[in-house]
């Protein structure tokens, strides 16, 4: 009779020992499906942030943009004769 309780006992604790692990398993499962779910937004976010930067220096590095930008802010002039120097050593 003792021997039976003792594996009543047993089985009882295991049993208990189980569903817990199994809950905080789910618990776990649950809290890392949130933190994906964050890191995935971060990398879409900065996804889009490197698009927009990719477009920006394309834009930036446009001729008539630099062009553009000399003759307004640093108001440079295209000279009006062209010269070529060679130098020969």
């Amino acid at each position: 009779m003792k021997a039976q309780i003792l594996i009543l006992l047993l089985v009882l604790v295991a049993d208990v020992s189980t569903a817990l692990g199994v809950v905080y398993a789910r618990h776990q499962s649950r809290h890392l499906a949130v933190e994906l779910g964050g890191l995935e937004t971060e990398m879409d976010e900065g996804l889009a942030e490197w698009s927009r930067l990719q477009i920006e220096q394309a834009w930036l590095a446009d001729a008539s943009q630099i062009e553009k930008k000399a003759r307004q802010q640093l108001k440079m002039q295209q000279s009006d004769q062209t010269k070529i120097l060679v130098v020969r050593p």
